[in-house]
């Protein structure tokens, strides 16, 4: 255990590092396109670091449970700038993470829609199955019930299978 929890600080280390780099990079480009550019490159981030969790497990270091757990809890608690998190849906659409929202971890969102109609969870499967992709839809901020535009990028993790997700409110 005490490797797994050596891997887990190594990991969340470089995804900060990795992070703070993308951040800077981004600085250089419109604001719209800036975020795009940001939350792509932190969603990225955040599969390599699942990416490395699998590794060890095929190392057999953990088992493919304990790998899941491991990173469910890192995406939990992982974030960047002043609001930035991550979510992960699995490819049948049962929340994974949602920071920290015990109400939606576990429950299938496949048929969860915003105020215009948008079955966001299932075009975040669509556009993470395909290779990666944003997704326009509306959702409250942390703490709030009011539903405001929020544009994010999604990626499929097929060891998982998950989708990971980061977003910006417009």
């Amino acid at each position: 255990m005490k490797k797994v929890l050596m891997t887990a600080c190594v990991v969340f280390l470089s995804v900060v590092f990795l992070g703070l780099s993308a951040g800077a990079q981004s600085g250089k480009q419109e604001k719209s396109s800036a975020q795009d550019v940001l939350i792509k490159s932190e969603v990225e981030t955040a599969v390599s670091m699942l990416r490395v969790i699998f590794i060890k497990h095929q190392q057999g270091a953990m088992t493919l449970d304990q790998a899941k757990e491991l990173g469910a809890d890192l995406l939990r608690e992982l974030q960047y700038g002043t609001d930035g998190y991550f979510w992960a849906d699995t490819t049948e659409g049962v929340n994974v993470v949602l920071y920290g929202r015990k109400d939606v971890e576990g429950r299938n969102r496949m048929k969860d829609k915003d105020q215009k109609g948008t079955f966001y969870v299932k075009e975040f499967l669509a556009k993470g199955k395909a290779g990666g992709g944003y997704v326009e839809y509306w959702f409250p901020k942390k703490g709030q019930t009011t539903e405001q535009p929020k544009r994010s990028y999604v990626l499929l993790f097929e060891p998982f299978g998950w989708v990971v997700g980061s977003g910006y409110y417009r």
